[in-house]
């Protein structure tokens, strides 16, 4: 019984450590990020080794956009006009990202946010890993 209680209290413990997004933290989406890989509804998971476009993420307050940028050899990025509009939102103590373009608009949840990780899940369950770009440099 002492084992099974000692090991109840382990689990909870290490549950409590795992730090969860909140919209305090929603500062630190603002810069690039790069989708390092995507995990199904399934389980199953993608790697992404190359990408050919970051995401650039610029919130203040609530409210922000993201852009599709693609990283040229200079080490500059190449920037369309297109852009996605952004408003944070909080239900049931959890912080979503609502995005709204001129033809679709959808919600996606931020499960973890630090200085060099960015997880979210869609409406669909796919999660999005993301972290901060290498520059690119030729060797």
């Amino acid at each position: 019984m002492k084992k099974l209680v000692v090991a109840v209290v382990a689990s909870l413990t290490l549950l409590s450590c795992a730090k969860k997004a909140s919209a305090d933290d929603i500062s630190k989406i603002n810069g690039y990020w790069e989708i390092e890989s995507v995990i199904m509804p399934d389980g199953s998971e993608k790697d992404y080794t190359v990408n050919p476009t970051i995401d650039y993420f610029e919130v203040k307050g609530k409210e922000g956009f993201r852009k599709k940028v693609m990283p040229q050899f200079d080490g500059t990025y190449k920037v369309n006009d297109g852009s996605e509009k952004i408003s944070i939102s909080e239900k049931d103590n959890k912080v979503y990202m609502d995005y709204t373009t001129t033809y679709a608009k959808w919600q996606e949840e931020l499960l973890e946010l630090t200085d060099e990780e960015l997880v979210v899940k869609n409406q669909h369950g796919i999660e999005y890993h993301y972290k901060k770009p290498e520059p690119f440099t030729v060797k």
